[in-house]
This record gives structure tokens, sequence and C-alpha cells, in this order.
């Protein structure tokens, strides 16, 4: 329990002094803790992340699915339990024309 406590008091100094929209890194591959800025009346809050990542352990896309809630990931659940999703998505890969992922420069490197 005590691991928790100090994850709950990172969580909360990152929601006091974090930038709006940044990311903060989680021991799970592709699952960031993010800060989402104040809006209207509501305050500042974090929400989670859910972003492949890459050999690198860098986010593959800009933005990826932001769950505000456990409530909103139980729905999310729900929903990836459709064969019927699994379906069109691959009816859309069909149609879709084919895309090639880009190519990566290679970073430079100094040899020593």
């Amino acid at each position: 329990m005590k691991g928790c406590r100090l994850a709950e008091e990172k969580l909360a100094e990152f929601l006091k002094v974090g930038k709006d929209w940044s990311r903060l890194a989680t021991t799970v591959p592709g699952v960031f803790v993010l800060k989402l800025p104040a809006y209207k009346r509501q305050p500042s809050r974090l929400a989670v992340e859910l972003n492949p990542v890459d050999e690198a352990g860098k986010p593959k896309k800009r933005r990826g699915l932001v769950l505000r809630s456990k409530a909103e990931l139980e729905e999310f659940k729900e929903l990836f339990q459709y064969e019927k999703l699994s379906k069109l998505l691959e009816m859309i890969d069909n149609v879709n024309p084919k895309v090639e992922a880009p190519r990566r420069r290679r970073e430079e490197v100094i040899e020593i």
C-alpha cells in the first residue's frame, strides 16, 4: 500500500505543477497520465491516455484515447468486445488506400 500512496502523491504533485496537456509516462508501455487544462468552471484534472509506442517508447500518435474515469474505461471495454467492430475495421482497411509506413531516418551516431 505504501507504493500506492507514493504514486498518488506523485500524481497530486503532477496535477499541481505539471503543464497543461503534458504527459507523464507510466511503467506500462503505451499508458500515460495526461494533465487536462481547466475548462469553463471545471478545474484542471488528470486523465489516462492510451497511445501505442514505438521502439523508443515514444507515443506513435499525437493524441491517443483519453479516459477521464474508470466508468469511461468500462464503457470502452464494452465497445471493444463487439465482434462487429473488428469486422468493420477490416472492411475499412480493405477500402482505404494502402499507405506505406514512413521510413524513419537513422539517428546520427558518433562511433567512439
